[in-house]
């Protein structure tokens, strides 16, 4: 008998904003790696898409180039204790639609399985708290106990479909009946495997491939979770230009 699947992305998508960021700012705030790079690079680019100003895409592709050059020659130690310290303090802080639907899948017998582009050793960590069945994140490689400065992706979508082709024979899934939530373009092969997409809050790049993708179109479950409600909306929404 084949297995139910529901594959979930964690940032802006059960996360609320970025795993890496979070653990980036904890390494910055435990003096373990020096606060200068940020405010020379990452801070500009930050406050531009805070005042809605520029793309969150361009400030997270800033800190990612950061976050790594900045834990080459760190030992393990060190950031498995910073990363169980952004666990215990942010990992509540998630959509609440997201964290019910994991749940629902849980109790009916899915297999869940977390594939994020954030860091494996966060993935894991968030993948044990919310019981998931699998995961997979970026691989950061390991020699000798101190960060090589080696990623092996898991951010793209061609490294997510990969991903899923692993888990489809490790447990015998059948995509047709299965689940797949997802935010950014990077997982729009995730959302096409399956029978019943979902994209939470998508970004405008994916809602428009969505909307452009005549299967997608019809199938694909758009949800909206804004202050105190959740909305379900179509992929043909109206988007407004500003």
């Amino acid at each position: 008998m084949n297995n139910i699947a529901a594959f979930f992305d964690i940032d802006g998508t059960l996360y609320r904003d970025s795993l890496m960021v979070e653990h980036f700012k904890k390494l910055i705030r435990y003096d373990i790696i020096d606060q200068k790079a940020w405010f020379e690079h990452a801070r500009d680019t930050f406050m531009d898409w805070d005042k809605r100003q520029g793309n969150y895409d361009d400030y997270l592709e800033e800190i990612c180039d950061l976050y790594v050059d900045s834990l080459i020659g760190l030992d393990k130690t060190c950031i498995d204790f910073t990363s169980d310290q952004v666990i215990k303090l942010k990992s509540d802080r998630v959509y609440k639609y997201t964290r019910s639907r994991i749940q629902w899948h849980l109790e009916q017998g899915h297999k869940v399985i977390f594939i994020s582009g954030s860091p494996n050793f966060l993935v894991e960590k968030m993948a044990n708290k919310y019981d998931a069945t699998d995961f997979i994140g970026s691989d950061y490689v390991f020699e000798n106990g101190f960060f090589s400065g080696t990623v092996i992706p898991m951010w793209d979508s061609v490294s997510k479909n990969t991903a899923i082709d692993n888990f489809i024979k490790k447990y015998n899934i059948d995509l047709e009946k299965s689940y797949a939530y997802g935010d950014t373009n990077g997982d729009i092969n995730m959302l096409r495997r399956v029978g019943n997409p979902i994209a939470i809050n998508p970004t405008k790049e994916l809602l428009t491939h969505l909307s452009n993708d005549k299967v997608l179109r019809d199938i694909t479950k758009i949800i909206v979770e804004r202050k105190d409600i959740v909305y379900s909306l179509k992929a043909d929404v109206d988007m407004l230009e500003i």
